[in-house]
């Protein structure tokens, strides 16, 4: 939903919204297939996650910049995602090993994470549908006090999340 106003988006997680950024890089592009093996996993983990709130996944989205793929997910807490990085029931940690045995650091294909731990944010949409935060956090209108990034940084002090 496309809004034509300006809007914040409101998220209170308990312990500070983590960030997480992924990506991966074709090295080589004569290996294609083990480029799109791993992007593929990639894709199915965002699948399965998405099919099970109860992770503590909030949501994620996927770009492509040039040759490099890059996957921005938001999680509750760090300790749910190393959950979901570390359950040999779901397909992160299988396809971990498959990378690297396949892969490993052969130079194929080049992957990295940051993961980032927020305890203050703020963000404004205007003219567009939801992006990142928009997309999963409660919609505000940006008002009297939160028109500026600073007001509604320092809406923030003391409470984690900016409101």
């Amino acid at each position: 939903m496309e809004s034509s106003q300006k809007v914040t988006a409101k998220v209170e997680p308990e312990e500070g919204l983590v960030v997480l950024l992924i990506g991966m890089r074709i090295n080589k592009f004569w290996k294609v297939r083990k480029t799109v093996r791993t992007a593929v996993a990639m894709l199915n983990m965002l699948r399965e996650l998405r099919a099970h709130p109860e992770s503590g996944f909030l949501g994620g989205e996927q770009r492509l910049l040039g040759r490099r793929p890059i996957f921005i997910q938001y999680w509750k807490s760090y300790e749910q995602m190393l959950e979901f990085a570390n359950d040999r029931q779901g397909l992160h940690f299988p396809a971990w090993g498959k990378f690297n045995k396949t892969v490993g650091t052969n130079g194929d294909v080049g992957i990295w994470h940051e993961a980032f731990i927020v305890k203050k944010y703020e963000n404004v949409y205007v003219n567009m549908p939801p992006q990142g935060m928009g997309r999963f956090g409660k919609l505000v209108p940006v008002g009297k006090g939160t028109f500026k990034s600073v007001q509604r940084m320092e809406a923030a002090k003391g409470e984690g999340v900016a409101v």
